[in-house]
């Protein structure tokens, strides 16, 4: 077997799939500037790489998924460094005569992580070596570090190899891999074809296919046929995940339609779905864009009827302020921001704050402002560029004993 997949890459460019891992966790629990062994293994030169982690490891872990902080922490300060490790891991696992197939299948993964594609090849043929037999998931990540490098052909090929095969049949998850790897390059006739192509095979839906096909074709502007798999989706009864959801309004919102984009967001709320702030960013920038903060105000109240995060209700909360504040509607502003203080939101941005700030000079209410700013002043510590807004503010205005004031203000919070 070994040798009929070196001669398929002797013989033609194969091709490959980005294979998600379900679970990995940071090498050592720790930061890559905290890392003892990440930065030992920086400092040292090449030839000390591999005496350094035989003393540091007697033995291997149980899982290597563990060790993608330290790969990719290694890769840009050296091309050598990070496939030295790997290197030695597989030499650790022959060493020890390690049977273990999901052992080898990490270690391709992480190849496929460096975008190394002979080396997991080296790997795989090492394998077949010992007497460990492949499986699925070792060519799923065989697959996943053709496809990371671009090499198309052969994934292709050990797909082949997979189809005529007894032991080891293309599952979802190989269908998955180059239907994200064609979502991601943009190939949206590929990622269709390989998203037809699983369901002729009979593998049924899952929410990662859906995820990696809508967001496929929402990038590429393909929202027609977004809306349709979005439908299917529907149809199997899969739960759209923060991902789809986003994707899907994203879309909506790039079509200037503010009356689906509303429709979809009060159907995801209608639905119980998980609301993100991102969502209710996208429709904030819809409704600013065509003026309309009378329906946001209408959505709001829709929205308090649901239970949403309150991160996501301070960003509408927010948004409504900000518009009432540009569009100089003095009354509207100070409403909102009544509304918000009572029900205890707070201010998401500077930003925010600093326009209803300049609402309040631009219709010199410098009473009023004393008044906004004292409340915000209870839950919200105000930086740098505000202060120097109110100076400026003030300054304009011949207000100098508020200019002192401010100046006082500054000294005692570290700020002058």
């Amino acid at each position: 077997m070994a040798s009929s997949v070196l001669s398929i890459t002797r013989k033609s460019c194969i091709r490959r799939t980005l294979h998600h891992v379900f679970f990995f966790r940071n090498f050592s629990n720790s930061t890559s500037t905290s890392n003892p062994l990440l930065l030992k293994l920086l400092h040292l030169p090449n030839s000390h790489i591999k005496t350094t982690l035989d003393h540091e490891f007697p033995s291997l872990p149980t899982s290597l998924l563990s060790w993608e902080c330290l790969i990719t922490s290694l890769s840009p300060s050296s091309s050598l460094k990070p496939r030295m490790v790997l290197e030695w891991i597989l030499e650790k696992l022959l060493k020890e005569n390690v049977k273990d197939h999901s052992l080898f299948s990490e270690l391709i993964f992480l190849c496929g992580k460096l975008k190394n594609v002979p080396l997991g090849m080296q790997v795989f043929t090492s394998m077949e070596a010992i007497g460990v037999k492949p499986t699925s998931l070792v060519f799923n990540s065989l697959i996943n570090a053709c496809l990371s490098s671009h090499d198309i052909a052969t994934a292709y090929s050990l797909f082949e190899i997979m189809e005529n095969s007894e032991s080891y049949k293309p599952d979802f998850h190989t269908y998955n891999n180059f239907i994200s790897a064609f979502s991601k390059s943009g190939n949206v006739d590929a990622m269709l074809a390989w998203y037809s192509a699983k369901k002729a095979a009979g593998l049924g839906s899952d929410l990662q296919m859906f995820e990696f096909v809508i967001l496929g074709c929402v990038n590429s502007k393909n929202f027609e046929i977004a809306d349709r798999v979005f439908e299917e989706m529907k149809v199997s009864e899969i739960v759209p995940n923060v991902t789809i959801l986003e994707s899907m309004l994203k879309g909506i919102c790039k079509q200037k339609s503010l009356c689906r984009a509303e429709k979809f967001f009060k159907f995801a709320l209608d639905n119980e779905w998980q609301i993100s702030e991102t969502m209710a960013e996208m429709l904030v920038a819809l409704y600013h864009e065509q003026g309309q903060v009378e329906k946001m105000e209408e959505l709001l109240e829709t929205m308090t009827k649901y239970p949403i995060d309150s991160s996501v209700l301070a960003r509408m909360h927010c948004a409504i302020v900000r518009m009432y504040a540009e569009l100089d509607r003095f009354d509207e502003v100070e409403l909102s921001v009544d509304r918000m203080l009572k029900q205890g939101v707070p201010f998401t941005s500077t930003d925010d704050i600093e326009k209803v700030i300049c609402s309040y000079f631009r219709r010199e209410a410098y009473d009023r402002l004393d008044i906004f700013l004292e409340c915000i002043k209870k839950c919200y510590v105000l930086p740098r560029s505000t202060y120097d807004l109110l100076m400026s503010g003030y300054r304009r205005a011949n207000l100098h004993q508020k200019v002192d004031s401010i100046l006082a203000e500054m000294k005692s919070v570290g700020l002058a």
